[in-house]
Order: structure tokens, then sequence, then C-alpha cells
């Protein structure tokens, strides 16, 4: 998680919402790595976790990723939710919960829907804090409001 926090203050740098992740392979190599660049690219598919999916495919030669986990800031939303099921990721480990479009055990469940051909499983809760603040203090700054 300490990776990810780091890519997700890069994030923040290029006004980009702060969130960072990480894919780890099942010997624990990190294999890809991506943050937030929405803003940078003009991409709406830019997330964290799509780019850090997308590195971790090129490197391994597979878009399978069994067997990986994602490290990641915020809960995935819907999209990332789906490309993680996609990847065939085993395990997903955020810090921050997103009320707002979580979509991996708090608005929806989409990772480990019983009709899913595959299920990921959810650590939640890591560094929760720090990864909180990280958004917290973006938006208050972006708002103008003090945190």
């Amino acid at each position: 998680m300490g990776r990810a926090l780091q890519l997700a203050a890069e994030a923040a740098r290029h006004d980009d919402v702060p969130v960072g992740a990480v894919v780890v392979s099942p010997s624990g190599e990190v294999v890809g790595e991506g943050a937030n660049e929405r803003e940078a690219g003009g991409d709406p598919t830019a997330h964290a976790e799509v780019l850090a999916l997308r590195a971790a495919a090129r490197r391994t030669g597979s878009w399978r990723l069994e067997g990986c986990t994602l490290v990641v800031t915020l809960e995935p939303c819907p999209m990332c939710a789906g490309a993680l099921m996609l990847a065939r990721v085993a395990t997903v480990v955020l810090g921050a919960w997103d009320p707002k479009l979580g979509a991996c055990g708090s608005v929806w469940d989409v990772v480990r829907d019983r009709r899913a051909t595959h299920r990921v499983e959810v650590v939640g809760g890591v560094r929760e804090h720090e990864c909180s603040r990280l958004i917290v203090d973006f938006f208050g700054a972006h708002r103008g409001v003090a945190s």
C-alpha cells in the first residue's frame, strides 16, 4: 500500500484524483502500477487500476492475471471492478471505501456477485486513514474547504 500511496500523491500533483494502484504477482513481485491520469491524458478510462492492470499484462505477457493481487488506495468503481474480474485478479486490497461509486462492497459488490464467472476476494480498510486523507484533502483544496 505504501507504493500505491506514493502513486496517488503523484496523481494529485497533476491535478488528478489521488488514486494509486499496484499489481503484485503470486510470488510478491510488483508487475504493474498506475496512478489516475484522467486529467493528464484526457482519458475517462485512465483510472489507476486500469493502468496498473495494463502494465501488468504487458509485463507478464498475458491478460490473465490469475493469482495476482491489486492494491489500490480507493475502492474500485464499477468499471475497474469489472476489469479486475475480466483480468482474473485473485484479490483486491483497498485502502479507503468509496461511499459514492464503490463496487467492491460499499455501494455495489460487483467483484463478488454470485452470477459472475470469476469472483475477487476483497480485503478492505488497509491504511484507510491515510488513503482517505488524500481524497479528503484533494477535494477540500479543490472546493476551497478546509479539511
